[in-house]
């Protein structure tokens, strides 16, 4: 039975010039897991909200949208409530009362149960989400994580058959992200709950999915299992099971055929990447590395013959990637040594850090942090503890490491928003901020006035400050929202928009607390060039991160935060090859027969040599 299906559905907002949804034709099954997937402002957001009908944006609709075969439109609100689940991107937009056993009840409590029923469910469900230990906490004193599995629960406590989820770990840290993911996961498995999922982090999500649709543009353009998606978005031949052709269009306003996909960064991928789709970026480490290499290749050898059906069906766990490589190297009679970088063409770890002490030395200190220590008050524990840091003129630093451990409270120390006890700081130059919450730098009423209201007291003419809004707007990509409310804009659009806000203030010294949170694998690219730009011109970054796959790739240098202090620093290729769990899913695959790989063109690269 279908949970929903959508027939030719179209959809245009008030005023726009062209349709959000374009002739979308969708069928869910029940008890499946269907993840959507799709650069911001591909349409996800907009196809999720016709999903649940009191969550129907205004504008004009065309088509129809059933629910379990009747009218979605005809639903009553009682149905509507209980059976379609809906959780949103930021947590706190979702969660109506100040305490966690209220949250709980209060969806039960709207429907009119009666004292007995919401008593059991509550107690259910806080027993299966794992919510005893803080269920009589107030809800403003619950971590990200935990109010966005709070949501879930109070959903979950109404028995819905329909559970749709619009990007929920956009503001989560990836420990956080991860068991929220996991959860959902049990859920579909344990109670046979339908889930549709909207996600950017597709390296656990594809997992988990029994179908993936990629969305462009307002089109679904491809849908089919995860192992066989790749074969579209990596520009390879392939057809969906449901007769959605995954040739890619090429069309140089998309990137499918171009240099734009793969080097808008500044930085050459591997050649293989080139005519694929912007989502390639976003898949699974090891389904990239497979479809590039192939691809390169030309070929679906049997080379996959012992770890999978078919040559287009390719490896979604780091397990899977390790056998194929194994695989490969066997059937290819090489053999390797403990010099394995001659063989892949990577830099030496010893060349690398000589490359780098050869470009930084030369330059001027321009963060300098000595014995800095911190606690927020006489009672609590030290935050930061004999802190020493320093950070050279045109470098892209990264600082990783888990939740708690004063990541964030040292680059506000940095920035003098808290104020050290002991130690000393030195920042060279003009300095700006990027917060980790990105609505904490909004003030004004649209994106065009909230970029302008950043420079409104810098030095120049009015026209000159319009010029630099639009300019940054187009950099953004958010040129088409100009005229949007900043609240309405989805978590990447948000981080997008901060970011251009502090950029405009043409700081010297960029302070960045999760940049890439939130951000489409697409983006980020272009992120990542903007950053070399910056860099080129003199300037310097300081980002705090969880995206060890983004600091790998383009940071100059990367350190580990722990217990308030930098325990360990380097280049990304010393950094990450030397660790055993805290490295890139590329290095985990790899580090067998070349340690020194940590991104995945390096894999892939390598791979194409055995073929």
């Amino acid at each position: 039975m279908e949970t929903i299906r959508f027939s030719n559905i179209s959809f245009r907002y008030p005023l726009a010039e062209s349709d959000a949804l374009k002739n979308i034709n969708l069928s869910v099954k029940e008890s499946e897991f269907m993840v959507l997937c799709g650069k911001s402002g591909c349409g996800k957001t907009t196809l999720l909200r016709h999903m649940k009908k009191n969550m129907m944006p205004y504008g004009n609709l065309s088509g129809d949208i059933l629910y379990r075969g009747c009218d979605l439109a005809e639903l009553g609100d009682r149905e509507s409530t209980s059976e379609i689940g809906y959780v949103q991107q930021n947590p706190d937009n979702q969660l109506v009362t100040d305490k966690v056993w209220h949250e709980l009840a209060f969806g039960l409590e709207s429907l009119g149960c009666d004292n007995y029923t919401i008593k059991r469910r509550v107690s259910e469900m806080a027993s299966y989400f794992d919510i005893q230990t803080w269920f009589r906490k107030d809800v403003s004193k619950l971590s990200g994580g935990q109010k966005q599995l709070l949501n879930l629960a109070s959903i979950m406590a109404m028995q819905p058959k329909l559970l749709v989820l619009d990007e929920p770990t956009s503001q989560l840290d990836p420990i956080a992200a991860s068991e929220f993911l996991r959860t959902i996961y049990k859920i579909n498995r344990d109670l046979g709950t339908t889930v549709i999922l909207s996600e950017h982090r597709l390296e656990e999500a594809f997992t988990m999915a029994d179908r993936v649709a990629v969305m462009d543009e307002g089109k679904i353009v491809a849908l089919d299992s995860p192992r066989r998606i790749g074969g579209f978005l990596s520009g390879r031949k392939a057809v969906g099971n449901h007769g959605i052709s995954a040739e890619p269009e090429k069309n140089e306003s998309k990137g499918y055929d171009n240099d734009e996909t793969h080097d808008r960064a500044g930085f050459k991928s591997c050649d293989s990447a080139q005519n694929c789709h912007p989502m390639f970026y976003g898949l699974p480490t090891v389904t990239k590395i497979f479809h590039s290499t192939l691809k390169s290749a030309g070929c679906g050898n049997n080379l996959t013959e012992n770890t999978l059906k078919s040559p287009l069906e390719s490896p979604l766990t780091i397990r899977e990637g390790r056998l194929w490589i194994k695989d490969m190297v066997e059937k290819s009679g090489r053999v390797f040594n403990s010099r394995y970088g001659k063989y892949s063409g990577l830099e030496n770890v010893e060349e690398a850090e000589k490359r780098k002490e050869r470009k930084y030395t030369e330059g001027d200190c321009v963060i300098d942090i000595s014995g800095l220590w911190f606690r927020y008050d006489q009672r609590s524990q030290d935050i930061l503890r004999d802190l020493n840091l320093k950070v050279e003129k045109g470098e892209l630093f990264c600082i990783l490491g888990g939740n708690g451990v004063g990541k964030s409270t040292a680059l506000k120390a940095i920035s003098n928003v808290v104020k050290a006890q002991r130690g000393r700081v030195r920042v060279l130059g003009k300095q700006a901020m990027l917060p980790q919450n990105p609505q904490a730098l909004f003030t004004e009423i649209s994106v065009e006035d909230e970029l302008m209201e950043g420079i409104h007291y810098e030095e120049g003419s009015d026209e000159d400050k319009v010029g630099k809004v639009l300019e940054m707007l187009e950099i953004m990509e958010i040129s088409h929202l100009r005229k949007s409310h900043p609240y309405d804009l989805s978590g990447g659009e948000q981080q997008r928009l901060a970011l251009g806000k502090v950029l405009l203030l043409n700081p010297d010294v960029i302070l960045l607390d999760e940049p890439t949170k939130g951000l489409d694998p697409f983006f980020k690219i272009s992120l990542a060039g903007i950053f070399k730009k910056l860099t080129a011109k003199g300037k310097t970054l300081l980002m705090v991160s969880h995206d060890i796959e983004f600091c790998a790739q383009y940071g100059d240098k990367c350190a580990m935060f722990f217990d308030g202090n930098i325990v360990s620093q380097g280049s990304p290729k010393e950094f990450f090859s030397g660790n055993n769990f805290y490295t890139t899913a590329a290095n985990k695959i790899s580090r067998e027969y070349i340690p020194e790989a940590i991104t995945w063109e390096e894999v892939a690269r390598w791979a194409e040599t055995l073929m």
